[in-house]
C-alpha cells in the first residue's frame, strides 16, 4: 500500500501542516488518483479563515483541496469506466457536509474521487493544466444546466444555436471562464463582463460581447445589448455580482433568473491576524443585509434568483453529463479550453498553505497550481 502525505488542517482557523495520512482505499464507485497537480480555489481560503461561518459541520482534522489531475492507480469494484495508469482531473469532494472525510481532499498525494465526478484527459494536456477545471467546470455546470437553476440545454461538440443569450458577470475568473465556455457549447450566446486587458481572452473562450464591469454605465449598457436578443439567464461571480445582474435580467425579454456563484460580501478580511476574528460580527451583518436587499430588489423586478452550490451536481444528471458525456471527448477533441491558465507556484504538499496565501491576495486570469512528484 503506497504511503500517504497530506496537508492538514488541524482545526478551525489553523495553518495546514504536512502530515502523513491514511491511504484511501476507494469505494465502490470511486477511483483513487495519484495527485500530479492540484489547483487552488478561493473556498480552500475561505474555510480557513471563516471555518466559524463557513462548513460549519466540517469535522477536525480535515483535508482540504477541490481540484485534482494525476493517474488513476485503482478502482472501485462498481467503476468500469476507468483502469490503473488513466490520467485524469476529478472534483474531490472531502469537504461536503455527506462527505466529510479527509480521504476524499486534494491537498495529499493519492485522492478517492467518484467516478461521475472525474473525467480522462488526453495525453497532451499537461496535469497543471487540467487541475485549474473541476470545481470551476462543476459549479459553472451547476448554474447552467441544474434544473432548479437556470435549466439550460446541455452542451455538446455538435449543437445548434438556440437564440437566446446567457449573461455571465465575471467572464474572466475561473468559473466564468467555464461558464462561457459551456453555454457556448451548449449553443447560447454569451454577453459577459471582464477587465479590458481580459476583453481578448473572454472572446477567445466564445463571449460575443464582453463589458467592463468597472464602467459606470455597463448596465445601462448591458441592457441595451440585450434589446432585440432573448435573455435565457445569467450567472453572477463576484461580490457585487448579484445586484447589477438583477438589474438587468429585470429589464430584459426571457428568462428572469440568475444563479449566484458568489456571496455579496468578501471574506478576506478574516485573514487578517490583527483584526480577522473580531471582523466575524460585521461581516455577518453584511451577509445578512445584502442578501436581504438583494431579495427585495430581485421581488421587486420579478427576478428569481438562487446560490449554487458546486458539488450539488453529483446527485443529479449534471455530473454524468458533463464528466462522462461532453467534457472527456470535448477535451481529446480541442474543443474545451484549460482556462484559465495555470500559475505554478509550489512543489509538494509543503506548498500547499503558501498557495493559498498566494490566491487570497488575488490572481486574474489565471488559477494557482501546486505540482506534485
Amino acid at each position: 500500500m503506497p504511503a500517504n502525505t497530506a496537508a492538514w488542517i488541524n482545526a478551525k482557523h489553523a495553518r495546514l501542516e504536512v502530515a502523513p495520512a491514511p491511504y484511501p482505499a476507494p469505494g465502490d464507485d470511486q477511483i483513487v488518483v495519484r495527485n500530479h497537480a492540484v489547483a487552488i480555489n478561493p473556498l480552500d481560503w475561505i474555510i480557513q479563515v471563516a471555518g466559524t461561518l463557513a462548513y460549519r459541520w466540517l469535522t477536525y482534522p480535515a483535508v482540504l483541496g477541490s481540484d485534482v489531475a494525476g493517474e488513476v492507480v485503482e478502482v472501485g469494484k462498481a467503476v468500469t469506466r476507468f483502469r490503473a495508469g488513466d490520467r485524469v482531473l476529478g472534483h474531490a469532494v472531502g469537504t461536503d457536509k455527506d462527505t466529510n472525510s479527509p480521504a476524499q481532499g486534494a491537498f495529499q498525494q493519492y485522492t478517492a474521487v467518484l467516478e461521475r465526478m472525474a473525467s480522462p484527459i488526453p495525453d497532451t494536456l499537461p496535469f497543471e493544466d487540467a487541475a485549474v477545471l473541476p470545481l470551476a467546470t462543476s459549479t459553472a455546470a451547476c448554474g447552467l444546466f441544474q434544473h432548479d437553476q437556470l435549466g439550460l440545454r446541455p452542451p455538446s461538440l455538435t449543437a445548434e444555436p438556440t437564440g437566446q443569450t446567457v449573461l455571465i458577470w465575471g467572464g474572466s475568473t475561473s468559473v466564468g471562464s467555464n461558464a462561457i465556455q459551456l453555454a457556448a457549447a451548449a449553443g447560447y450566446e454569451v454577453i459577459t463582463t471582464a477587465s479590458p486587458r481580459n476583453f481578448d481572452y473572454v472572446h477567445s473562450l466564445g463571449a460575443a460581447q464582453a463589458f467592463d464591469y468597472n464602467s459606470p454605465d455597463v448596465v445601462p449598457d448591458i441592457i441595451a445589448a440585450f434589446t432585440g436578443r432573448t435573455l435565457a439567464g445569467a450567472i453572477a461571480i463576484g461580490t457585487t455580482s448579484a445586484a447589477s445582474c438583477v438589474r438587468i435580467t429585470g429589464a430584459c425579454q426571457g428568462s428572469k433568473f440568475v444563479s449566484i456563484a458568489t456571496p455579496p460580501v468578501s471574506f478576506d478580511g478574516l485573514a487578517d491576524s490583527n483584526r480577522g476574528r473580531s471582523a466575524f460580527p460585521r461581516l455577518t451583518l453584511r451577509l445578512v443585509t445584502s442578501n436581504v436587499a438583494l431579495q427585495l430588489s430581485s421581488r421587486f423586478r420579478g427576478v428569481r434568483t438562487k446560490y449554487i452550490f458546486g458539488t450539488t451536481l453529483k446527485t443529479n444528471q449534471v455530473s454524468t453529463l458533463i464528466y462522462r458525456d461532453f467534457l472527456p471527448g470535448a477535451l481529446a477533441a480541442g474543443r474545451y479550453a484549460a482556462a484559465p491558465k495555470p500559475s505554478v507556484l509550489g512543489h509538494g504538499v509543503q506548498d500547499f498553505q503558501q498557495a493559498m496565501d498566494i490566491q487570497l491576495k488575488g490572481v486574474s486570469a489565471a488559477k494557482v497550481v501546486v505540482t506534485l512528484a
